[in-house]
């Protein structure tokens, strides 16, 4: 994914559960910021399934980027520091688990991995932008 950015921001978390949280809040907050309440709850969804499955599968800190393309887009990127790539398992209705890339491929627009030079991995989501909220109340 190269596109040109609009705005950008990034935070590092550590591989502990509370890091679920802490990327949702970030996403909400920067969200906010920008004008694009309607994106927050699609976006906490993905980012919390991400961060969940960098923790739990990843076991390293991790890198969560949102940033807003030129092409109105919103790009949520979660980087890891294991090369693994995920994969979209097939959950049985009794599973409490392997649902989160199909969460991830319903409700963002778009996601793939991008593996990094140095043994990391990416996993990204986008979601489309429209008009803005107002900037008064």
């Amino acid at each position: 994914m190269d596109h040109s950015s609009a705005w950008s921001h990034e935070t590092v978390l550590a591989a502990e559960a509370i890091s679920a949280s802490r990327a949702r809040d970030f996403v909400s907050f920067h969200l906010v910021e920008h004008h694009l309440r309607y994106l927050i709850d699609d976006v906490r969804l993905v980012v919390s399934e991400l961060a969940t499955n960098a923790v739990v599968h990843g076991r390293t800190p991790f890198i969560v980027t949102l940033q807003e393309d030129d092409d109105q887009v919103v790009l949520l990127t979660m980087q890891d520091g294991s090369a693994s790539a995920p994969f979209r398992s097939a959950a049985n209705s009794l599973d409490t688990s392997g649902r989160g890339l199909a969460i991830v491929e319903l409700v963002s627009n778009d996601w793939g991995v991008t593996p990094g030079p140095d043994g990391t991995k990416s996993v990204w989501a986008t979601f489309a932008t429209h008009t803005r909220e107002p900037l008064c109340n």
